[in-house]
């Protein structure tokens, strides 16, 4: 493998020609089998050397190379230290290349913390690049229990789209007797451990064929960052169509990359890919002298300047047009190729049903595993002390599963028989708190069946009154369900007269893919404001994937920083429920818009209608703010209030104004007045400026899980949550249920309902004994 990588490298000039038209872009290669041979991207160009040529195990050069990139452990997925045990001495970490980039060098800065009980030189870590052996680092006496720096050279000729890097620690603390389960070998690999790539960009063919390259690269682990650029300030539709393009590039982002996309007027980013939206008559200058088009356009060009740098113009007649060209770019981009396509038609998709976002778990019917991977292998492990097995389960915010029994989980799995009954078992977890575990025994079948039910609730808030408020399944979040499989063995013998070593066998393990957890049968009740469900989730506008019942008020002719802030929240949604918004709605005209049956999100100053509004906990007037009803109080408190439907008027403080010339922002949760089953979420800020506060708040994955309660306050000094007035409530319960949900927190009225039911059905039960009674009394008499 290493030879044909080599010759690839040797002839790696012959080979850097253009390529036709036709073809496609690959795909990433899966986790379970990467590719070693670093060949160039299909339809790059790959530049002659201009700097040293990199050589197996050469000292990193640093700046000598156009293109660099240094990521830690923690930025690619390993954010806590990994601990390398004696039977538990395997770790593997990923990372990949773009594909107009090519690695000419590589290294790995390594940072570890080796057990002091260790013997020296016979200790010692062995790196390996996509399974080739890198370099063995020795642990020497001086380093034993101390902070350690090793630099590793990489063989980038080794490096492809996908790799791996594997390191396995080879530890002993005696030569007699050794126990390989003994709790002094051990090697702490921090996370700021680094792996520095170096090399060159390749200048990409002007083939849409490539598309969604270079704007979007599937193997780039960094935040997705793709400039918008207008002739000036867009339309309403103009707008429309750029959030459709944000939620589509959102889609494809996942969650744990994200996504921004700036914005500016007639300009071009000062490094990047850019995307430029125009019509006839109002193109940019940046595109140069363009002649006008006939029908909806999309086209790639290079800058003259600079060829790496790529333009996708998404141009039409109108703005009709440009929706068009978008919606063609969302759902028909595999039909591109050549530098520029014109879209005939584009039919409107099937409308969606609601909860059925591709990144949500499905409620209407039991879910199989096999539809809940990441990857492929998910759900395998293997050796002595395998790794856990994790899924993730993402839910709707409004999921009711208030004193519910629990949530059906209908367990297969496979593991290689222990060789007699011992402690072997299998545990199940859920967001790191224990369920169950059953015993790993000897059976026929070598396999288990096991029926159990998720725990709704566990924990306590702490707020003193015995209330459980932690749920187990946190809804609307990314949930972790949990499978360790903890084999029992005996290793060897500590008795110096009697040493033995018993190699432990291949230990499998393997969770069905037919294993199923329904979550359906549950109904979808929720109170709201509730902000933090809208900075997890996305909801309610998440409730549709293709958000065909949210409107976004925009402000009249909407400047760059309003424009970008709603391209990111658009992308984000589309981030959150993995689907393009074809359905999203745009409007400046707040009384056009609160005729809609829809939620809205909206941006900027807030309608007339609304200021006046008894419901709003918080006004911005420019500069000036005004709290009403409010009081101080932490995030914490703020999402308990939320659960409990506090109103906190204990403490309440009629209304609050000040003035300051300093950045603030909000973002404020209520309910619609025109529709009872609809929500508006607000987002402001008192200059154009501040604007960056939500932007930086709503990109920031801790940031967000901040956001609480019915109003956040974006300051500075970060983020301040709280929740003020009374909830209403979205969703349906049946008519005893919801009796029983909301009169459960107050057990006297109850007490009272229910004697008054037993008296009224008792006095019923009177009469008709009557009549019964009198009944049978004429009938005796005739």
């Amino acid at each position: 493998m290493s030879i044909s990588s080599s010759l690839r490298w040797l002839l790696l000039p012959l080979l850097a020609l253009p390529v036709a038209n036709g073809s496609s872009a690959p795909q990433a290669a899966p986790a379970a089998a990467p590719t070693p041979d670093a060949t160039p991207a299909q339809g790059a160009v790959a530049p002659a050397p201009a700097t040293p040529a990199a050589t197996p195990a050469a000292v990193w050069s640093g700046a000598a190379w156009p293109w660099q990139r240094a990521s830690t452990l923690a930025q690619l997925g390993r954010r806590q230290d990994t601990l390398l045990s004696g039977i538990r001495n395997t770790t593997t970490f990923e990372f990949q290349v773009r594909r107009d980039r090519l690695a000419r060098e590589a290294e790995l800065d390594l940072s570890f913390t080796p057990s002091p009980s260790l013997l020296p030189t016979l200790s010692h870590l062995r790196v390996y690049l996509n399974d080739a052996l890198m370099d063995v680092v020795p642990i020497g006496n001086d380093q034993l229990g101390r902070p350690v720096q090793a630099k590793v050279p990489l063989d980038a000729r080794l490096i492809a789209d996908f790799n791996q890097i594997r390191l396995e620690f080879v530890g002993h603390y005696t030569d007699i007797c050794e126990e390989p389960t003994h709790s002094s070998l051990w090697v702490n690999l921090s996370s700021n451990t680094t792996l520095r790539l170096g090399g060159q960009p390749l200048a990409m063919q002007d083939d849409l064929a490539n598309f969604p390259l270079p704007f979007f690269d599937p193997r780039d682990s960094a935040r997705l960052e793709l400039p918008v650029v207008f002739a000036g300030s867009p339309t309403v539709a103009q707008q429309r169509a750029a959030a459709l393009m944000a939620s589509y590039f959102g889609s494809m982002a996942g969650w744990w990359r994200q996504a921004r996309f700036p914005v500016s007027f007639d300009r071009l980013p000062a490094q990047g890919h850019a995307v430029v939206m125009a019509v006839n008559g109002r193109f940019p200058s940046v595109i140069g002298k363009h002649a006008p088009v006939q029908g909806p356009v999309i086209e790639l060009m290079s800058l003259p300047e600079d060829p790496q740098r790529k333009l996708l113009l998404v141009l039409g007649r109108n703005d009709e047009d440009l929706q068009t060209a978008v919606s063609a770019i969302a759902a028909g981009n595999v039909l591109f190729r050549g530098t520029r396509v014109q879209v005939d038609e584009v039919k409107p998709l099937a409308p969606r049903k609601p909860y059925d976002a591709p990144n949500w778990v499905r409620t209407d019917r039991a879910v199989r595993f096999a539809e809940l991977l990441d990857y492929p292998q998910q759900l395998r492990a293997s050796g002595i002390a395998p790794q856990p097995i994790v899924l993730n389960l993402n839910l709707p915010p409004d999921l009711f599963i208030w004193r519910n029994q629990g949530i059906p989980l209908n367990l297969r799995y496979r593991y290689t028989p222990p060789f007699s009954s011992d402690e072997s078992r299998l545990s199940v977890g859920i967001n790191d708190q224990f369920i169950s575990s059953f015993p790993l025994i000897r059976r026929s079948g070598k396999q288990g069946l096991e029926e159990i039910r998720l725990p709704v609730l566990s924990g306590d808030a702490g707020t003193g009154d015995g209330k459980l408020l932690i749920p187990a399944l946190k809804i609307g979040d990314r949930n972790q369900l949990r499978f360790e499989f903890n084999f029992a063995s005996v290793m060897g013998s500590a008795q110096r007269d009697h040493c033995q070593t018993v190699l432990p066998p291949n230990l499998q393990a393997a969770i069905e893919e037919d294993s199923t957890i329904d979550f359906s049968g549950f109904h979808h009740y929720m109170g709201l404001p509730d902000l933090s469900a809208f900075a997890l989730s996305g909801f309610p506008f998440t409730r549709m994937a293709d958000l065909s019942e949210t409107v976004v008020m925009m402000p009249p002719r909407a400047n760059e920083a309003q424009v970008g802030l709603l391209l990111n929240l658009i992308g984000g949604l589309g981030v959150q429920s993995g689907y393009p918004a074809y359905g999203l709605r745009v409007s400046e005209d707040w009384k056009q818009a609160a005729r809609l049956d829809a939620d809205v999100l909206m941006l900027g100053d807030l309608p007339q209608e609304l200021r006046g509004s008894d419901k709003l906990s918080l006004m911005i007037d420019n500069q000036r703010t005004t709290l009403r009803n409010g009081r101080a109080n932490s995030p914490q408190e703020a999402v308990i209030e939320a659960r409990l439907g506090s109103t906190g008027s204990d403490a309440a403080v009629n209304r609050v104004g000040v003035t300051a010339d300093a950045p603030f922002a909000a973002i404020i949760g209520l309910q619609s007045p025109h529709h009872a089953q609809r929500s508006i979420v607000s987002l402001a800020a008192s200059k154009d400026a501040d604007y960056a506060l939500l932007d930086e708040a709503l990109s920031d994955i801790g940031k967000r899980e901040a956001i609480a309660g019915s109003v956040s306050i974006l300051r500075s000094s970060g983020i301040h949550s709280q929740f003020v007035g009374e909830h209403y409530y979205v969703g349906s319960l049946p008519w005893w249920l919801l009796l029983w949900y909301h009169l459960a927190d107050h057990p006297v009225l109850l007490a009272v309902l229910a004697t008054v039911a037993v008296l009224m059905f008792a006095f019923l039960l009177w009469r008709a004994l009557r009549w019964v009674s009198r009944r049978r009394l004429e009938t005796a008499e005739h």
